[in-house]
């Protein structure tokens, strides 16, 4: 049985308990300003700066690393001018920009689980991929997760899958296989070799070749396809193919181990044409060379950035030599360009995370575009949810680019 004493401490302690207690439960508050509540003297706190992530997946690593580098370089170029100019905003925020990249190494299978990780983790609201293989895995749940894909790939099959929350931002590439066709055909003959990448994007190309090839008279004597993330040897293939007597060899994918393919059908006496996917880019296999085109005689292909002339262009291509110590790729100009475009679309859209608002604005993000950063002149959105500009064709004679706008 307690005594009166001990109850005495025990109430004691109980009562300083509770005084601790309230002093911790007391929040900290700022004194008011002098003169605060005056008419005229009161002034709201400037908003805080809130940031948007950009999610990419692409291959930066493996065979295809230098393909991956050449798209983030431009995406990461626009990030960083616009944060570097103060940002942007929307609504009366401002906003800048974020880049959260991840390696798939050219695989659609990571692209997939990438772009998952950026969505629950990252709340990335556009996810640039530049490629097909990975365009398409996305496009499974990309719908549901209300996240735009900027697809860099000229697969037109991207963009017939009805998903509206794809842009697909070059050209498609069923524009070149006639005009191609035709030149080389004219200037070398009617007998092809296909060697193209073993990628699905390689695959969707030749379907497309074939027909038109053969519908113009030509014939296939040589059907087989390069693995670039698994083969560093092309001579046997190469000398299976030049066995059958071509005029043609059709070649692409990566611009670096392409040229290596076209080196070796040189070194084994090739003399005919080439019909180049677009994907490969000539400057860049000229690179290979020492920056020559002997090698690349007679070939067929889309036009290199620098040969280009839109208001944007010599100011990007002078910019990104300063910070990269090169010539930029088509690759990174669209990738610029793009990013600069669904800023424009977030201003319109009056929103930085709503995919689907920011689709509905492109068109005025297309159309609001300084002209300063129009590396290329992208003048709408067609139907198929593809940015258009006018497109034109590259041959090489006597080691000169030399530039055919097409119809």
């Amino acid at each position: 049985m307690r005594t009166k004493h001990q109850w005495w401490w025990l109430a004691a302690i109980l009562v300083l308990g509770l005084v601790l207690a309230a002093c911790g439960n007391q929040t900290a508050t700022q004194p008011e300003d002098e003169g605060a509540g005056q008419e005229g003297q009161e002034e709201s706190p400037a908003a805080e700066v809130q940031t948007v992530n950009i999610g990419y997946s692409g291959p930066l690593s493996g065979p295809a690393a230098f393909y991956g580098e050449n798209t983030l370089s431009g995406l990461r170029m626009a990030i960083d001018e616009i944060n570097e100019a103060g940002g942007f905003e929307v609504n009366g925020q401002t906003y800048m920009l974020n880049l959260v990249s991840l390696d798939d190494q050219y695989m659609p299978n990571e692209t997939g689980t990438n772009a998952r990780r950026l969505i629950q983790e990252h709340q990335t609201p556009i996810i640039f991929i530049p490629h097909s293989g990975g365009i398409f895995a996305v496009q499974v749940f990309n719908e549901e997760e209300n996240v735009l894909i900027a697809a860099y790939t000229s697969e037109p099959a991207v963009s017939e899958t009805g998903n509206e929350l794809t842009v697909r931002i070059p050209p498609r590439y069923d524009a070149y296989p006639e005009p191609f066709s035709k030149y080389l055909m004219e200037r070398f003959g009617n007998r092809i070799a296909l060697l193209p990448t073993a990628t699905q994007y390689g695959k969707d190309w030749t379907e497309a070749l074939v027909p038109v090839w053969e519908s113009l008279g030509g014939e296939v004597v040589f059907e087989g396809s390069i693995d670039f993330a698994k083969d560093t040897d092309f001579y046997t293939i190469v000398s299976n193919a030049l066995a059958q007597n071509p005029d043609v060899l059709f070649v692409g994918g990566p611009s670096e181990p392409t040229a290596m393919v076209v080196a070796q059908a040189r070194e084994l006496g090739f003399e005919g044409g080439l019909l180049v996917m677009d994907q490969a880019k000539f400057d860049e296999m000229a690179a290979v060379f020492d920056g020559e085109y002997t090698l690349l005689e007679g070939a067929a292909g889309v036009v290199p950035l620098v040969y280009s002339n839109y208001p944007g262009t010599a100011r990007f291509v002078e910019k990104y030599n300063e910070l990269y110590g090169k010539n930029p790729g088509s690759e990174a100009g669209y990738h610029y360009v793009a990013m600069y475009i669904f800023v424009e679309a977030m201003k319109a859209a009056g929103s930085v995370d709503d995919a689907r608002a920011i689709r509905a604005h492109l068109q005025e993000g297309i159309d609001n575009m300084p002209d300063e950063y129009k590396v290329y002149d992208i003048t709408e959105v067609d139907e198929d949810g593809g940015l258009s500009n006018v497109e034109v064709m590259a041959v090489i004679e006597n080691g000169e680019i030399i530039e055919i706008e097409l119809e």
